[in-house]
């Protein structure tokens, strides 16, 4: 059997693996850390689908004479699976009653769905939940679905859009301390909302540059390395959940005002400079 990966000859040597199966989850566990994927297969020079990819795990592989293996970056993978499940969502909300409760069955079983549970479960959950009639309205999941897309399709521009977006949320961090003296108590569960969403934001976006090695390990941030200012920053956030979770009003009060407010502006400013030079 000849085996080709993205069109090249592999020299991959058969040890145990008796079905395309056995091979397929061999290659996949060998690329999990490589960050890529498995994307398609051709087995006979024919281009197995979804429709058929199940019965082709089956076929033994002394029936074959030649496999390609495709793979592509997970970056562009999950990219795709969001443009399928946009789709799935607008069909979601365009649908009977009766008809949402049969596609929101055919949706937690579809390859995209499957691939976001893997790579992005927290938009998997939240996806799952309103098709399920337990989270946000079908309204508010495209735009959520939109800047995922964009952050995975260019996380250097989402970034540079972010100026005015961190220096609200910094103020707001600020301001904190007076809102919980003064009983603005939705204003500050929605500050502490909105900073945790920027933070994760921007390590995802952060995730995505150091992919493409436009961020490394080498970086210094406020004097600190990259690795133990993410540490620390990371640190802090988690103390300030649990402080708020438990209504320690001094304790959130001081972290934001002292601690996170500053750190997320050094933060952004540390990985916004690499984009911007490269």
């Amino acid at each position: 059997m000849k085996i080709t990966i993205d069109g090249k000859p592999a020299d991959i040597i058969l040890e145990n693996e008796k079905t395309i199966g056995d091979l397929l989850r061999e290659i996949g566990n060998w690329l999990s850390g490589s960050q890529y994927s498995l994307s398609g297969l051709s087995i006979n020079d024919e281009t197995i689908n979804a429709a058929s990819v199940n019965d082709a795990l089956d076929r033994p592989l002394d029936s074959i004479e030649t496999l390609d293996i495709r793979t592509a970056s997970l970056p562009l993978l999950m990219a795709e699976a969001l443009v399928d499940i946009r789709q799935d969502i607008t069909a979601y909300g365009n649908a009977s009653f009766e008809d949402q409760k049969r596609l929101q069955r055919e949706w937690e079983k579809s390859p995209p769905a499957t691939f976001l549970a893997e790579h992005i479960p927290d938009m998997f959950d939240c996806i799952n939940r309103s098709f399920r009639g337990e989270g946000l309205g079908i309204p508010f999941l495209i735009p959520l679905v939109d800047e995922r897309l964009r952050e995975l399709r260019d996380p250097r521009l989402e970034l540079g859009g972010m100026d005015v977006l961190i220096e609200t949320t910094a103020k707001r961090l600020e301001d904190l301390p007076l809102d919980i003296q003064t009983g603005k108590d939705t204003r500050a569960a929605e500050t502490v909302q909105l900073f945790s969403n920027i933070t994760e934001k921007l390590f995802r976006i952060l995730s995505l540059l150091r992919l493409e090695g436009i961020i490394t390990d080498t970086l210094v941030i406020d004097t600190m390395p990259f690795n133990a200012f993410i540490g620390d920053f990371s640190a802090a956030l988690k103390e300030l959940l649990a402080a708020y979770e438990v209504k320690d009003a001094v304790l959130v009060g001081d972290l934001a005002e002292y601690e996170l407010a500053p750190r997320l502006r050094t933060f952004y400013s540390a990985i916004r400079a690499p984009v911007t030079a490269a």
